[in-house]
């Protein structure tokens, strides 16, 4: 990500190749395409620009792009929301003298530690957008107990999803796992390119991991904001679990997570017994999780 024309290149003719000339609205004519998608004549046509002025856009030279130009590139190009929001970063990135995002902290003021415990029915955590969990309360801790149990710190989902054999069991629905927190990187590093912390992960996981080099080289990008989560837990067994992801305005770059389970379901016998567990295991959380930061820390 830190050669922002390179990024913006592969980006927009990705999202171009995708894109069928009948999907566009334009007439089929027969003969054989030499391009995938729609050419660049055809975008710059639709998008109201000139040939040339696009192809300097697909170059990587988005820098003084106006907001009306890059509308009608992400509406010919069909982006849906998020690969709208991700070229307005790119734009934002390759602009004269931006200055780089304010790293988030790597902890989380008490207060906020308070608000994650007070949720005593579901389990909820606090992450950055490297995935990184900071926080968490102690239903949480456990429901996430095979991630926490990985001795590599910090604690990351995206992480233990492509490094550790155990992720294939935890998430039942592993394949959609990895696709979305690869395209959530993605679209983080789009917001803060040059984040050193988030340029040494994507490095570690590329040179540890063809799938995510697969991944990654899809250059999809995802919001999370809600959803379902399918999670075979070693404890208490399957669950299935509703999310909601929240910013937090108090704390830039911080995310909210809260899973909770429909009443009377199955999901949520399953998460009462895990508070049980929990309630005898909260010891010995403690003294893995200060033993593992130690370790990291050496």
């Amino acid at each position: 990500m830190a050669d922002i024309r390179a990024e913006v290149k592969e980006f927009l003719s990705s999202r171009r190749a995708r894109l069928t000339p009948e999907q566009a609205g334009l007439p089929a004519f027969g003969g054989n395409r030499r391009v995938a998608g729609l050419r660049r004549e055809e975008v710059a046509m639709l998008s109201g620009v000139s040939v040339d002025y696009y192809v300097r856009l697909e170059r990587g030279n988005l820098a003084g792009a106006s907001e009306g130009v890059l509308d009608a590139v992400a509406r010919t190009l069909q982006l849906d929301e998020a690969e709208r929001e991700y070229l307005f970063d790119l734009a934002r990135a390759a602009g004269p003298g931006r200055k780089p995002a304010r790293r988030p902290s790597a902890t989380v003021r008490p207060a906020v530690q308070q608000v994650l415990d007070a949720f005593t029915e579901a389990p909820a955590w606090v992450r950055n957008g490297r995935h990184d969990i900071l926080a968490a309360n102690l239903l949480a801790r456990a429901l996430y107990s095979p991630v926490f149990d990985d001795p590599r710190r910090p604690v990351n989902t995206t992480r233990f999803a492509y490094l550790n054999p155990a992720a294939r069991q935890f998430w039942r629905d592993y394949d959609q796992i990895t696709h979305d927190s690869a395209a959530m990187l993605r679209m983080e590093a789009g917001r803060n390119p040059h984040d050193p912390d988030l340029i040494r992960l994507v490095g570690e996981l590329s040179t540890q991991s063809e799938l995510f080099r697969d991944r990654w080289a899809s250059r999809d990008v995802k919001f999370h904001r809600s959803g379902l989560k399918r999670l075979h837990h070693p404890v208490v067994g399957d669950l299935e679990l509703n999310y909601e992801s929240m910013d937090l305005p108090s704390e830039p770059g911080l995310v909210l997570n809260v899973y909770t389970a429909p009443a009377n379901s199955a999901s949520a016998d399953a998460l009462k017994l895990l508070a049980s567990w929990a309630a005898t295991q909260s010891a010995e959380f403690a003294a893995y999780d200060a033993s593992a930061t130690a370790a990291a820390a050496r």
